[in-house]
């Protein structure tokens, strides 16, 4: 051999023989697979009716995102050089992403973008590249792979819709709450003062109205917006929370988060100016609820009484917010706030103020002193609920209601002491209030097993009751329904709709609002939902054979899961980042 032939011999490998250690890679599974995810995350759009849908958008693209990642490493034909480069690429990839990114992205926004984007990424890039016969290709997903996970390391995150639509902005972004806190410094302070007596017999007390049923009566309203439209009587930015108001003479309550605070606040309800604000060293973020308190104040005896996300239940004196007491739950039970914190708006009767602890043992429902915040009584209950406590008048009686995942409890509200249990169990939580439809009857619902209508009867021991009829035709998660003359009206799912209450069977569903709130003006006949993703108010008739729309009025800016208030000719409103008040015709 010459010494020509012999270098030849000894020469680098070309890159045909390079390319022979490759083969182009299996490309129909993970193109079937980014279809699905794509079909996955807009089902819910396309079907809002569907029981349960945000668990399809939310949940099944991250599960096919882990299935792309299993491809990669078993079926993709892929060099094992490749895979082990793609598998440690991805990891350092998500690493440094979750360790850069917002807190708030943090948990499930990882779940429902970060993951499914970065494989769907990785993914594209190799199917482009998938007959580039050499390690480039893995490189070039990589490099999609972060360019994806990067745009989570660039967002924020105020919370999810109830179809599990977050909420998402630049990281460099003011919060809306930013915005609140810098001005709050130069807002007028409302001149009126509130004196004992205002607060001695609120109009609208607390959480959904004098009966908890989101009802209002006693003025009759106009359902001609076009000749007529509702007046804006004043508008004003406010700090977050799922708080509505709670209404005394002229003065609204409500809770909201500043800062690292809570804050209980008075609104005079004429011109919307703060009259007092008394905070509270606490503040609860979830990656769905969002930030700030779920409950509702309630005012009884001159006293406003607020429980927070994270447990903190308060007495003020009504007239400057000053502190008579206050009991930290959490503390009391031992426990941690609830997932989605504390949602029980406190209900005040005869001197005591009862609320869902969501303790252990016999700390589940707590009845406190009104007077001095002292234990009165406390007994077992589900902690599967962010429902509030609800009062009944069955059979010359009273009876406190609580709704869990495992059926409806009945108690004695002075003792505590057990009347009834009816059994109703479902898969996860109730966070809507019971209805009361007649002088025997109880409906209450859920998002996962729909409504039930139960007959009660007197007993030695309290009460009995019986199944009249369950059906699946109204389903709301959270936001909750209205019963009037013999129909129930609410969401089932995100679209609204009308059962009859004789027997459980639907009449009608139309109206796509997401998952908003209603109110029912019973002696106009009329309903007033606030669609949750928009803002808009919506103004519908109590009918039960067609869903009519009278008219509608862009109401409030983003996401509501406020309930409206109505009290003598004026609407009040708010969401997370604004009030506002109007004047019905």
């Amino acid at each position: 051999m010459n010494q020509e032939e012999n270098a030849k011999s000894h020469s680098p490998t070309e890159p045909s023989q390079t390319a022979s250690a490759y083969r182009p890679l299996r490309i129909w599974i993970p193109v079937i697979l980014l279809v699905l995810m794509v079909v996955a995350r807009y089902f819910m759009t396309w079907f809002p009716e569907v029981p349960m849908v945000w668990m399809v958008g939310s949940f099944v693209p991250f599960l096919l995102s882990l299935v792309v990642f299993g491809w990669w490493v078993t079926l993709s034909r892929a060099t094992w050089p490749e895979r082990f480069l793609g598998v440690v690429g991805i990891g350092l990839v998500l690493a440094i992403t979750v360790a850069v990114m917002d807190p708030s992205m943090r948990g499930a926004p990882i779940l429902v973008l970060t993951l499914p984007t970065t494989m769907a990424s990785f993914a594209i890039g190799l199917i482009a590249q998938s007959r580039v016969l050499q390690i480039r290709r893995t490189w070039v997903a990589l490099l999609l792979a972060a360019i994806a996970a990067s745009g989570s390391a660039m967002l924020k995150n105020d919370g999810a819709t109830g179809s599990f639509s977050f909420g998402f902005s630049w990281r460099w972004q003011p919060t809306p709450e930013e915005e609140f806190l810098a001005q709050r410094s130069t807002n007028l302070r409302a001149t009126r003062q509130p004196t004992i007596e205002s607060f001695q017999q609120p109009t609208w007390p607390g959480f959904r109205g004098p009966e908890r049923d989101g009802s209002q009566h006693g003025q009759v309203f106009s359902a001609d917006w076009k000749s007529q439209p509702p007046k804006q009587i004043w508008r004003i930015k406010l700090g977050p929370a799922w708080s509505s108001f709670a209404v005394a003479d002229q003065f609204l309550v409500t809770q909201e988060q500043r800062g690292p605070n809570e804050a209980i606040v008075c609104y005079d309800a004429e011109n919307g100016l703060e009259v007092w604000a008394r905070e509270i060293k606490s503040r609860f973020f979830d990656e769905l609820g969002g930030l700030g308190p779920r409950a509702t104040p309630t005012i009884a005896d001159g006293r406003v009484f607020a429980l927070g996300a994270e447990g903190w239940l308060v007495c003020l004196e009504a007239t400057a917010g000053e502190i008579v007491w206050q009991v930290d739950i959490s503390e009391l039970t031992k426990e941690e706030p609830p997932m989605w914190g504390y949602s029980c708006s406190p209900l005040v009767h005869n001197g005591l103020v009862i609320v869902h602890a969501v303790g252990a043992g016999d700390l589940g429902i707590v009845a406190f002193d009104a007077t001095t915040g002292a234990v009165r009584w406390s007994v077992p209950a589900n902690k599967q609920s962010y429902s509030s406590m609800h009062l009944t008048k069955f059979f010359g009686g009273e009876q406190l209601v609580f709704l869990g995942s495992d059926g409806a409890l009945f108690l004695d509200p002075a003792t505590g002491k057990t009347l009834h249990q009816h059994p109703h169990e479902i898969a996860g939580y109730r966070a809507v209030q019971p209805a009361v439809i007649d002088s025997q009857r109880l409906m209450f619902t859920s998002e996962f097993a729909g409504a039930r209508v139960i007959e009660l009867a007197p007993s030695e021991t309290g009460l009995t009751s019986k199944e009249v009829w369950t059906s699946r035709s109204l389903k709301p998660d959270f936001n909750d329904f209205v019963v009037h003359q013999g129909y129930a009206y609410g969401f089932d799912g995100a679209v609204f709709a009308c059962v009859d209450l004789k027997d459980g069977q639907r009449r009608w569903k139309q109206g796509r609002y997401g998952k908003g709130q209603v109110l029912l003006l019973a002696d106009s006949n009329l309903m007033l939902v606030i669609a949750e993703e928009s803002g808009e108010l919506v103004l519908l008739e109590t009918n039960p054979d067609e869903h009519v729309e009278r008219s509608s009025l862009q109401a409030l800016d983003g996401k509501t899961w406020n309930h409206p208030v109505v009290v003598g000719n004026r609407l009040y409103l708010r969401n997370a980042k604004e009030a506002v008040c109007y004047e019905l015709p």
